[in-house]
């Protein structure tokens, strides 16, 4: 009777052809899916404006896998290249937010951190509480960031903002209502309503 072949060669493998082949298929899919990755990332670098479009509403496309080679290619670009990046980062939206803070915490370049927040800013809603943790921090490196962000924003951070209105520190308060009112409406309407009835500041 014949053996049964075993393709141990491959890694954690100890199962018939059809198994083997699966597992092949599905790795041989994850490194293309790399590779072009890779290249639509040199695109953005060295692409004419139309390349370079098309490269972000790809990489865009490419959710959380794009999400550290794009970080990358902002962090050792120039501001065009951040640009792009930062589009793409917006269109793969909240799977972003995390990594881009934890990058502003770990690196200083102020041109890095602008066009990071400017894409924390662009994913909107799902960054808002990150970015409130932020102001929290009292990190007065970050905290400029974080607040121009949660402007652009607008109106979805208003009731986070109105929270911090009653945060025990008055620093925290006062940081609160000057966004509310340097967002415009709606975020000064609503400081306005909270200061006529006295609910800002109150436990």
């Amino acid at each position: 009777m014949p053996t049964r072949r075993v393709y141990g060669w491959l890694p954690g493998r100890r199962s018939g052809v059809s198994e083997s082949i699966t597992w092949v298929r599905e790795h041989q899919s994850y490194m293309t899916d790399e590779n072009r990755i890779d290249e639509l990332v040199a695109d953005l670098q060295e692409g004419s404006m139309a390349v370079r479009r098309a490269a972000t509403d790809e990489l865009g496309a490419s959710g959380e896998a794009a999400i550290e080679p794009l970080i990358t290619v902002m962090l050792e670009s120039d501001n065009d290249v951040r640009w792009y990046a930062a589009r793409a980062l917006v269109q793969i939206g909240e799977p972003a937010v995390e990594p881009l803070l934890e990058a502003m915490h770990a690196v200083e370049d102020r041109d890095f951190r602008r066009y990071a927040m400017a894409a924390l800013a662009g994913i909107g809603e799902p960054a808002v509480e990150p970015l409130i943790g932020v102001i929290e921090e009292g990190n007065p490196d970050l905290r400029p960031f974080a607040s121009m962000a949660l402007c652009r924003i607008g109106e979805a951070a208003v009731d986070p903002l109105l929270r911090l209105l009653r945060h025990p520190d008055p620093e925290m308060q006062e940081c609160a209502a000057i966004l509310l009112w340097k967002m415009g409406e709606p975020g000064a309407t609503a400081l306005t309503a909270a200061l006529e009835t006295g609910w800002a500041g109150k436990q």
